[in-house]
């Protein structure tokens, strides 16, 4: 054996360390969470009125924003409108109106004037995973954030969410909203 040999050995060792990093580093997948109970059926939850309270986090897990949204949404079949209504505590506000498309096997589809291109969401069990890239006015231009969008149905009141927020793959921040149907 030569002194090479042993040296190619490390960067294919290397690489293969690397491989197993990048792969522990995946996240969940919306299968995952098929057993999962209550099933959320996202047309039906997102039906009539609904409020959530949610928090802005920076990377470093600081609270930059507090918000409320009042939400009401509609279907007519497979198709609906969820129209959110967002209060932030500096008292700014600000509306989203979603257009949904509910498809085949617990996946959907959304628009908004706000998202560029087509939401793609996919529901599992209690879990609904959706993303889509929001047009964010940032100092007087607009900036494409991509969102990674998660919703799991506590019970048939309360569903929570979280949502990461990156650009270019660098987690900017995250969205946490606590979402309450009335009874």
């Amino acid at each position: 054996m030569s002194k090479l040999e042993p040296r190619r050995a490390r960067p294919a060792a290397s690489l293969l360390v690397a491989v197993f990093i990048v792969a522990g580093c995946a996240g969940p997948s919306v299968a995952d969470y098929a057993a999962e109970q209550p099933t959320l059926d996202l047309a039906r939850y997102l039906s009539g009125p609904l409020t959530a309270h949610g928090v802005f986090t920076d990377r470093s897990g600081k609270v930059v924003r507090r918000f409320t949204v009042a939400m009401t949404g509609t279907w007519t079949g497979n198709e609906g409108v969820l129209e959110e209504d967002f209060r932030y505590s500096d008292g700014s506000t600000q509306r989203r109106v979603w257009k949904l498309v509910k498809l085949q096997d617990g996946r959907y589809t959304g628009t908004a004037d706000d998202v560029a291109g087509v939401a793609q969401g996919q529901a599992a069990g209690n879990a609904f995973n959706w993303k889509y890239t929001l047009k964010l006015p940032v100092d007087g231009r607009v900036v494409e954030v991509q969102f990674d969008d998660w919703m799991w149905l506590v019970d048939e009141r309360v569903m929570l969410n979280k949502a990461v927020m990156s650009k270019f793959g660098i987690r900017l921040g995250e969205v946490t909203l606590a979402f309450s149907r009335q009874p």
